[in-house]
């Protein structure tokens, strides 16, 4: 139960500062995401750096990794977790399984959004 707490708090605090980001910078004028395309690349940067630093030193507690990296990061945007999976794909030379993994996130993704959206229009 501690653990769901911790990781509730910093999807929280993450979810909120992906808002405010947006807020600041997605650009109603041309319509281009700013924001969301910041916090997609912070929050890869983010990630990279907490479990890089955590394999390497294992001096974070799994309570603080759980809060950063799945809260925070997975809060503030659910690409980190993505592109981490993806470096680890990589690093492993699993290029089957990246190429795999990466074109259908992105396919499956789109086309789960287009089907939502037609779906609203629809129902």
């Amino acid at each position: 139960m501690k653990q769901l707490l911790i990781v509730f708090l910093g999807g929280g605090t993450g979810s909120v500062a992906r808002f405010l980001l947006s807020k600041w910078l997605n650009s109603p004028s041309t319509g281009l995401p700013y924001g969301t395309f910041l916090a997609n690349v912070l929050g890869s940067f983010l990630i990279g750096i907490i479990l890089g630093y955590f394999y390497k030193t294992n001096t974070i507690s799994q309570n603080t990794m759980l809060l950063l990296a799945t809260g925070f990061c997975g809060g503030f945007t659910t690409f980190s977790t993505f592109a981490y999976e993806s470096h680890i794909l990589l690093k492993n030379n699993d290029f089957l399984s990246f190429g795999l993994y990466a074109t259908a996130s992105i396919i499956v993704g789109f086309a789960a959004v287009f089907l939502g959206m037609w779906l609203t229009k629809t129902i």
